[in-house]
């Protein structure tokens, strides 16, 4: 009832929902059809507001805005003698902000399209951004995709050089290798600009400008068209649950009071992140945030949004030192942000009446019921909802248990322990796990090692032969079991040896740790191109075969003795030993269909570092027995640490 009465007041009062959320048309810098300069505002908290930059000469008071109603402030700039426009592409501007206390700030529009930083400076200045010949699309958004396969990137870390990698080196060389990878997808991190590169992009500072960092924004326009004519789906990582503190080249104190954007007092402040809260009942905030998605949309041509920090968004408590049990009382009650409720809401329906393929993740570690039901059927309307307690639960494993202690039925569950109705995505590590302080999936498994002992020219020791064999089976079993969509973060695929931390004074502002190695994997010796050829496959396997966009799995088998997990799904039987030391010979397993199986995907083959050992075992046949409960059953001689996957022709 709020969310419907919501966007009644909201149509009802602007006109049209549509106008309303395309509001970048009508605010900000927009040149006119006779190339003068509208600038329009909303700055409700400011006595005056003034325009200034290379153009006047940076007189700050030379050219002022008129007040208009409801907080708005215009000026307009005609155009030149010669009809060319007044501010030139690439020209600095700065807005000046007369507080009621007199005083005089300088500021960033909040609807600013491009920012950079000089090296010598230490906040960013806002560039006037009107290229005479802007990029042509050429190619069409690729179909919504049948199964999701995310590709996590960060352009500025997509290099193996100690340096800020640029829109057009992710374009050259990542999408390629993305797209050979079998990944359909791709989930862009920190494209919204922030100032402090080390936030990773959560504290967003220009919400509607392209990081410079990495070059234009016709350079990013570029880099989303070349991946739709890969047909490649392309997301971007939206954070609307709060913002940086900056002010000087942020939003915050915008019009030199407390809130503007945000609630004031304790309330507008994250205690745990050190970030603005945004004031979601506020009619201009709407405004601003749904325009925002319109931007990325139109602009740029994304194809959807992961919306970093729901939990934050959902509850007043912002999830900070909450266990959630499960419990409704967890999900609903006073402590819920109606206000953020109504707000995701409206977020998606935008997108999906308007971008019917749209596609939406929200990241949420509380599992909020109803997260991803449809809107008419009373949820938020999310497509997807991020599975996070899989990688914690396999990072919890290498940390704490030996192999011979691993529990089956307690990862069986925890794979498996989602809503019903609801989707998910799943994955074994995320950028989260890659970040400085913790490690990777296969720093946990051959931590140094990895550094001297990676060669498939010597035979492997102990510790990569098992951190090979798991790596690959941890990443089948959350691919095939976990969800119905399915991420990995960039360079984990093939085991990127190291952990991530962006340039800071604590080390020395050094770029060895921000950047991923792929000069590994292109090294024919290195047992890193083994890693990478089994993720390679088991995404085609996947693409082929469909299992994500299938039925969740009928789970036959888990016997915590002999560490076996086996499940059907999408008419393929999957069959997992995770025993450390114990292969089995004519290991009975449950089967639904009589017949011939072959094996599609074994993780022991040759050419992904395994042992090869059903190198000449391609075919099992069912036998007519009971085993239970089930119809058929067939034998296989299995291996310790290995994994395969059969289909009944």
């Amino acid at each position: 009832a709020n969310f419907a009465s919501r966007l009644s007041q909201l149509e009802e009062a602007e006109g049209d929902f549509d106008h309303f959320t395309q509001s970048y048309q009508s605010l900000g810098a927009r040149r006119q059809p006779n190339n003068g300069l509208l600038f329009t505002e909303w700055a409700p908290g400011a006595k005056g507001l003034f325009l200034t930059g290379d153009f006047n000469g940076w007189e700050k008071l030379s050219h002022p805005f008129t007040r208009k109603e409801h907080g708005k402030w215009e000026l307009y700039l005609p155009p030149k003698r010669d009809r060319s426009p007044p501010v030139l592409h690439k020209s600095k501007l700065k807005l000046i902000i007369l507080t009621e206390n007199d005083e005089y700030l300088f500021r960033i529009s909040p609807w600013a399209r491009y920012v950079t930083k000089r090296l010598d400076s230490v906040t960013y200045d806002w560039i006037h951004w009107d290229p005479l010949h802007p990029y042509l699309v050429l190619h069409p958004r690729p179909p919504k995709q049948r199964s999701l396969r995310i590709y996590e990137a960060h352009v500025g870390i997509a290099s193996s050089e100690e340096k800020i990698a640029s829109y057009q080196s992710f374009t050259l060389n990542l999408l390629p290798r993305i797209k050979h990878l079998g990944y359909n997808c791709i989930q862009l991190m920190a494209i919204m600009e922030h100032a402090y590169y080390a936030s990773f992009g959560y504290q967003v500072t220009s919400f509607f400008a392209a990081s410079s960092r990495f070059g234009t924004p016709e350079d990013l326009k570029k880099l989303v068209d070349t991946a739709h004519s890969l047909g490649l789906t392309v997301l971007l990582d939206v954070v609307h649950s709060h913002a940086s503190s900056n002010t000087d080249d942020g939003i915050n104190q915008f019009d030199g009071t407390d809130s503007c954007f945000f609630h004031p007092g304790p309330r507008g402040n994250h205690s745990d992140w050190g970030s603005r809260i945004f004031d979601y009942s506020s009619w201009e905030v709407s405004r601003f945030l749904l325009s925002n998605l319109r931007w990325w949309m139109e602009e740029y041509r994304f194809d959807g949004f992961r919306f970093d920090g729901v939990t934050s968004m959902l509850y007043h408590h912002h999830g900070v030192g909450m266990s959630f049990s499960g419990s409704y009382s967890d999900y609903f009650g006073m402590h819920i942000n109606e206000d953020a409720l109504i707000h995701l809401m409206l977020s998606n329906h935008l997108l999906h009446t308007l971008y019917p393929e749209c596609i939406t993740i929200a990241e949420d570690v509380s599992g909020m019921p109803g997260l991803c039901r449809p809107i008419a059927a009373g949820g938020l309307g999310f497509d997807y909802r991020l599975a996070m307690a899989i990688p914690d639960k396999w990072i919890q494993i290498l940390k704490e248990r030996r192999d011979e202690e691993w529990d089956m039925a307690d990862i069986v569950y925890t794979l498996t322990n989602r809503r019903r109705g609801e989707r998910s995505i799943a994955y074994a590590e995320s950028h989260d796990q890659a970040l400085v302080g913790d490690k990777s999936l296969a720093f946990w498994l051959m931590d140094q090692e990895m550094y001297t002992n990676m060669s498939a020219l010597m035979p492997m020791t102990v510790v990569i032969d098992r951190g090979i064999q798991l790596h690959k089976m941890i990443r089948l079993l959350t691919h095939s079991l976990g969800g119905e969509g399915y991420l990995n973060f960039m360079g984990n695929e093939f085991g990127h040896p190291e952990w991530l931390d962006f340039p800071r004074k604590g080390n020395s502002e050094s770029y060895r740790y921000a950047r991923r190695q792929y000069n590994l994997v292109d090294m024919q010796h290195l047992r890193y191109q083994q890693l990478n050829a089994f993720d390679r496959d088991m995404n085609h396997a996947e693409d082929k075969h469909g299992w994500l966009a299938s039925a969740p799995a009928v789970v036959t088998t888990i016997n915590q003795e002999d560490k076996v997990i086996v499940f059907e799904r999408a008419n393929l039987v999957f069959i997992f030993n995770f025993h450390p030391s114990c292969s089995y010979t004519d290991y009975r397993v449950a089967a639904g269909r009589l017949g011939k199986y072959t094996i599609k995907l074994d993780s022991d083959d040759l050419m992904y570092g395994g042992h090869g050992r059903l190198e000449h075992a391609t075919e099992f046949f069912t036998e007519p027995v009971s085993f239970r409960g089930r119809a058929q059953s067939f034998k296989v001689s299995e291996w310790q640490n290995a994994a395969f996957v059969g289909l009944c022709k």
